[in-house]
């Protein structure tokens, strides 16, 4: 005859505590999906990269050094989030672990999540009509607002600063232009 020792155990005590709760390996390392997501993102773009037609003419840097920065950069973050998540697994808030039923339940950010994949496809759609310097500047608002920021004015000029300074650095750093959109005359 089994019993259920979660039902005998003081509303109070932790989850962890309990003999019945063994943790399993996965528990808290919901970071992994993440840094498997910067692992396929690091591997197409290496699949990119090899698949690049690099004419005899390009001029160094040329055009596969901003794409190999980017390539490498994901590479470490997806190592570096790895194993941070494997030696340092997520605690549940115990604020939203209902002590009696012991079922975990989503800690989210819906909205924030809802805001940042909203403004990815406002970017896509904006990129052509708006230009670089305007789309990118809004997508990088949004990302600021849906990440809790409460300075939209600040968000505003430094949004407009960094798209601007990329849109400079592509020009005349890497002799590549992005889309100019409406702002196309003046410049």
């Amino acid at each position: 005859m089994t019993t259920d020792n979660a039902a005998a155990q003081p509303a109070g005590t932790p989850l962890d505590d309990r003999p019945d709760r063994a943790r399993r390996p996965l528990t808290g390392r919901s970071g992994l999906v993440v840094a498997g997501m910067m692992l396929a993102l690091a591997v197409y773009l290496t699949a990119g990269i090899i698949g690049m037609d690099i004419p005899g003419s390009a001029a160094t840097p040329g055009p596969a050094f901003f794409p190999i920065i980017l390539t490498i950069c994901a590479y470490l973050i997806a190592g570096l989030l790895t194993v941070q998540t494997l030696r340092h697994p997520d605690e549940p808030d115990p604020d939203i672990v209902p002590p009696a039923t012991g079922q975990w339940r989503t800690q989210s950010d819906w909205r924030a999540m809802g805001l940042v994949l909203g403004g990815l496809i406002a970017f896509t759609v904006l990129l052509i009509p708006l230009g670089w310097i305007l789309s990118a500047a809004l997508l990088f608002w949004i990302v600021a607002h849906a990440m809790g920021s409460t300075r939209p004015v600040l968000d505003i000029a430094v949004s407009l600063v960094v798209s601007c300074a990329v849109q400079a650095f592509f020009s005349a750093g890497l002799g590549l232009n992005l889309p100019a959109g409406i702002l196309g005359g003046l410049f």
